[in-house]
């Protein structure tokens, strides 16, 4: 596939975050020097990890087959000044099913485990999906790193204003535009539910989305998904205690995926992420990502830890 050590690729995401050395048949490697932790966080971004087990998982099936689900634990967090080895087990190869279970391991401990899922395509006179959500575009949409930008001209403590430096400091390649701005990055209150439009950077092969049977580039952009998939999940479930708590600790716990329809990631796609549920330490968020033509490309569903503590209402 397209994600070879030393290709030239357009797309600086797949360069800096999803790129895998193979070391022996059926382990791959990445290097900490691509690892990215995230300004908040205390360890290995998660989407990094669930797009490189998927790379590596991708290397070893045949070109007609496509991931069509995923289902990841975290076990531990992923220390970014250590290589993390990718072990693929070719659990099974069928004509139309192929099994893929991967284990991620840093200094011989186990700290991911993914079961994924590919098949053929393949097609029947019956289908249906939910109808698309009506927002307004990305084109009509402020990015999320100029909105951070507009607030750091308010009244603000120090510690939110370097976070913020720092938050924009961090290139992951990846466009944001949040359908309510100031609900999506904690200005204010709003519902568990969050809508926002989504993009990779870059080139990263050319196929019609509207062709099922493409070849390896579609498993490409199903990489970039798993890394894009863990930028906006978590979020949703604090939204309702925005300016009264802020999180004290967040990370993914398990993470799961189905893909329905193809798709391009460095395409405009809409986020729409929910969450039913939050307390006792954890969250659930559900999620789908649209393309703009309104078709249904990919579900998604995440629990993580949440933990809280309360503020004052001046952030």
């Amino acid at each position: 596939m397209a994600v070879e050590q030393g290709e030239n690729l357009a797309s600086e995401l797949i360069r800096s975050f999803l790129t895998l050395e193979k070391i022996d048949v059926n382990i791959f490697r990445a290097s900490p020097v691509n690892l990215w932790k995230p300004t908040a966080g205390r360890s290995v971004f998660g989407g990094q990890v669930v797009g490189q087990a998927l790379v590596a998982a991708s290397k070893t099936v045949n070109e007609d087959h496509h991931a069509h689900s995923l289902h990841c634990y975290f076990l531990r967090a992923g220390n970014p000044n250590r290589p993390i080895l990718y072990h693929v087990d070719r659990t099974r190869d069928g004509r139309t099913y192929s099994s893929r279970n991967i284990k991620a391991t840093q200094e011989g401990v186990a700290i991911f485990t993914m079961q994924a899922s590919y098949k053929t395509d393949e097609e029947d006179a019956f289908q249906h999906q939910f109808t698309m959500p009506s927002v307004p575009g990305p084109e009509e949409l402020k990015d999320s790193d100029d909105f951070l930008r507009s607030q750091l001209n308010e009244d603000m403590n120090d510690n939110r204003r370097t976070l913020i430096l720092k938050i924009l400091e961090d290139k992951i390649h990846v466009e944001k535009r949040p359908v309510n701005p100031e609900v999506y990055h904690h200005k204010e209150k709003g519902e568990p539910k969050r809508f926002v439009w989504v993009r990779a950077i870059g080139e990263m092969g050319e196929f019609d989305v509207q062709v099922r049977s493409i070849g390896n580039d579609l498993k490409l952009h199903q990489c970039v998904a798993g890394f894009i998939s863990d930028l906006a999940l978590l979020g949703a479930a604090i939204q309702p205690g925005s300016n009264s708590y802020t999180p004290t600790y967040m990370a993914s716990l398990d993470h799961s995926m189905w893909f329905h329809n193809p798709f391009k990631a460095n395409e405009w796609m809409l986020f729409e992420v929910e969450s039913p549920q939050c307390g006792a330490g954890k969250a659930l968020s559900l999620g789908r990502l649209w393309r703009q033509d309104g078709t249904l490309a990919v579900s998604l569903a995440q629990e993580g830890v949440v933990r809280t503590q309360q503020i004052d209402s001046k952030m």
